[in-house]
């Protein structure tokens, strides 16, 4: 007998939540950063409002090309992923990671900003919102 996946449907219910998911990890950590990718992507699938924050060494992932060079075996590819919640979420790159790697507004991926923790702290404390740091 085989198990096929469980796709949820959107509802009135996760249309009133939000899920702020932050990731601060990246080639180093493939699982833990592939997982938070994994969850967004599941989560704007789900209807839910979702926001993708990429600190650390995962704002690298912000940035044409780059997600292609995550591969982990039996995982979604990092670019689809990421392509999922562009499409219908908010991708986020730290503001102090990013100018600590020299990445600017002008390097990143068309829909993705950069912005600081007062904006991380606002989406994470709205009614309704659950953050997820992986």
């Amino acid at each position: 007998m085989t198990t096929q996946p469980v796709v949820p449907q959107p509802s009135t219910a996760s249309a009133q939540r939000s899920l702020v998911v932050k990731t601060t990890s990246g080639l180093e950590r493939p699982e833990a950063t592939n997982q938070a990718f994994t969850v967004a992507s599941a989560a704007v699938a789900a209807g839910v409002e979702v926001s993708l924050w990429l600190t650390g060494e995962s704002a690298w992932f912000g940035l044409p090309g780059r997600a292609s060079e995550l591969e982990l075996e039996h995982a979604a590819a990092l670019p689809d992923l990421l392509a999922v919640v562009l499409e219908a979420g908010t991708v986020t790159v730290c503001t102090q990671c990013a100018a600590r790697r020299g990445i600017t507004e002008a390097d990143v991926l068309p829909g993705v900003r950069i912005a600081g923790a007062a904006v991380f702290v606002e989406e994470s404390l709205r009614p309704g919102a659950q953050a997820l740091v992986y």
